[in-house]
């Protein structure tokens, strides 16, 4: 007897993608549509809205184990905004999360942004087909899959932006 064939919904539903509007940019309508239809093609999605820095992206992707950032831009800080996302997920040792976005890229930044590690640039007029199929693609044996597979947690990394926060001092309970 052989094992029954899992439909694209269920492959797709391993790969978890974490979709977010980067920078000061408020133009939301692409990215909620691009969501919906990796959430509708059965992706796990979690979409974090606008305007997120890249540090706050990148301790969301990190916390939320996914295999996938997608970043939609219009705000002309491309490079910028990608690079630090990209800094920030090499620093904490999390490079095998697969960076693609979309929006207003002017096509002479496109080479630019793939040779910084950005694996795929959607401009306007993509297909949501060509979105699917490109994370799709990814497959479902990146290792953050593979770790949830396997129950394990992710490695806790350095805080993502390098700043860092002052340890909260234990309350101290009142002597009587």
């Amino acid at each position: 007897m052989r094992p029954a064939k899992k439909s694209k919904a269920q492959v797709n539903k391993k790969l978890r993608v974490l979709i977010a509007k980067v920078g000061l940019d408020g133009h939301d309508r692409g990215v909620k549509i691009v969501a919906r239809a990796l959430r509708d093609a059965g992706f796990e999605v979690i979409y974090l809205g606008i305007h997120n820095s890249p540090a706050e992206i990148v301790a969301s992707a990190l916390q939320e184990d996914v295999d996938a950032i997608g970043l939609s831009i219009h705000s002309a800080a491309h490079l910028t905004l990608f690079g630090t996302v990209l800094r920030l997920l090499k620093k904490n040792k999390a490079n095998d999360i697969v960076v693609f976005g979309g929006g207003i890229v002017p096509d002479e930044d496109i080479g630019r942004l793939k040779r910084m590690g950005v694996r795929e640039v959607f401009t306007p007029g993509a297909s949501l087909e060509a979105i699917v199929t490109f994370v799709q693609s990814l497959g479902s044996e990146t290792p953050a899959a593979r770790r949830r597979k396997q129950n394990l947690r992710p490695s806790v990394a350095a805080p993502v932006g390098g700043e860092s926060r002052p340890a909260a001092k234990p309350k101290r309970r009142a002597q009587r």
